[in-house]
């Protein structure tokens, strides 16, 4: 199996598949999945712009919107795990993961799928500690604050997958994890980055839960964005001889390092992306503990016995041959020509959340108050050019300390903060 990986995407579509297609032509060879390792920009319009955290003056539509509304279909399959530049609104209708578009999966907040007889989990967002052990307590529209808490890793969710018992042969994460170039050639990243010197020797580049699950998980693969650059390691675990190879690429522009192809050992084809028994299993027992206001959750309060959850999710899945359910478009897409007027939800009730939870006899609970962790009515929004917005540029984006702000002041670069 041949499966291309991304850096950050920052909704360029169209430029990565166009890549890998003339890959393909000059090497006469068939690239199986496309993974992305976040900021991917899912914006299907207008009013998705809201939710971006990008200064205003630099918010594209770029060529998500295509795919949504179908006038593109994905070429190859698509894997992707958010980073911290998404149209977070969208990506909460799809917390437990499902289509974004045709063929172009999200994995969730956090999430396993198959593809093929391969194992894939990831982990959106970017680890900051002030948040971590907080509940989801954001809720579109986002202000000032919420825009950058939203896509803050959350220990809920790390907790989940380390639950995982069976191998993993792929991991993605935005940000790379805390320690990882003791592993690699750091003085060549040095070289490159020279401004990393001082996160590095303090431990602080990178993320701490990212690190526990690259110890705990073992995978074969581990890969990487965020800090727009390559980076190679390999990793030893203990005594057992499992080796982690990391990779970590550059953002979708000209001259930049952000592809990469490799081969895999796997059973012969068709592939296609399915769902999980071991870790629905895992969504369903801990869902009663969902954090949905501030406060920690609880995690001594998720009773449910994990074998027996894991045999009733099996029997469900088998039903329907372990594959996701349908995509489903639950706001209109970006048309050049016209502007977007009517109403949007500001949560939509996504068909494939509400179908998945109904497989796993779970409750519907996205649209819980941030307060209270009630279910609340909240109303359909006018649409962007009817409604008062901060702006953006006045912001400080600083989440991840001072590499964003670094990156920034050195190289001019609008997209990395």
């Amino acid at each position: 199996m041949k499966i291309a990986i991304e850096g950050c995407m920052h909704g360029d579509l169209d430029n990565v598949y166009k890549t890998i297609q003339h890959h393909e032509q000059i090497h006469n060879t068939k690239v199986d999945l496309l993974l992305c390792c976040g900021d991917f920009q899912a914006v299907r319009n207008e009013k998705d712009m809201d939710s971006l955290n990008v200064p205003r003056k630099y918010r594209e539509m770029k060529s998500f919107w295509k795919y949504y509304s179908g006038q593109e279909v994905a070429p190859i399959p698509t894997i992707f795990i958010g980073g911290n530049h998404e149209a977070s609104n969208y990506l909460w209708e799809l917390y437990y993961g499902g289509w974004a578009a045709t063929n172009v999966y999200f994995l969730g907040y956090a999430g396993v799928v198959k593809f093929g007889n391969l194992r894939i989990g990831g982990l959106s967002g970017i680890y900051n500690g002030h948040h971590y052990r907080s509940g989801h307590f954001e809720r579109p529209p986002y202000n000032e604050s919420t825009i950058r808490s939203v896509y803050h890793v959350r220990e809920y969710d790390v907790h989940k997958l380390m639950q995982l018992e069976e191998p993993l042969d792929i991991f993605l994460s935005h940000d790379w994890p805390v320690g990882i170039t003791d592993y690699g050639d750091s003085e060549a990243l040095l070289r490159q980055k020279p401004y990393f010197r001082q996160e590095i020797e303090e431990r602080t580049l990178g993320s701490k839960p990212a690190a526990l699950l690259l110890e705990k998980l073992k995978p074969r693969y581990w890969f990487s964005a965020h800090l727009h650059c390559k980076f190679a390691a390999a990793v030893q675990h203990g005594n057992d001889g499992s080796v982690t190879k990391f990779l970590a690429l550059d953002k979708c522009i000209p001259g930049k390092k952000f592809l990469q192809i490799i081969k895999i050992e796997s059973e012969p084809g068709p592939f296609e992306i399915l769902y999980d028994e071991e870790w629905l299993a895992i969504t369903r027992k801990f869902n009663s503990i969902f954090p949905l206001t501030k406060r920690y959750p609880n995690f001594s309060a998720a009773g449910m016995d994990i074998q027996e959850s894991r045999e009733w999710v099996r029997k469900k899945l088998e039903e329907r041959q372990f594959k996701p359910f349908e995509f489903a478009r639950t706001v209109p897409a970006y048309n050049p020509s016209q502007r977007i007027f009517d109403p949007i939800p500001e949560i939509p009730q996504n068909p494939q959340t509400l179908s998945l939870l109904e497989l796993l006899g779970l409750p519907y609970l996205l649209d819980s108050s941030p307060v209270t962790g009630e279910r609340t009515a909240i109303p359909a929004s006018l649409a962007p050019s009817d409604t008062p917005t901060y702006d953006s540029e006045e912001i400080p984006i600083d989440d991840i300390d001072e590499i964003e702000e670094m990156e920034k002041a050195k190289e001019d670069d609008p997209t990395r903060d």
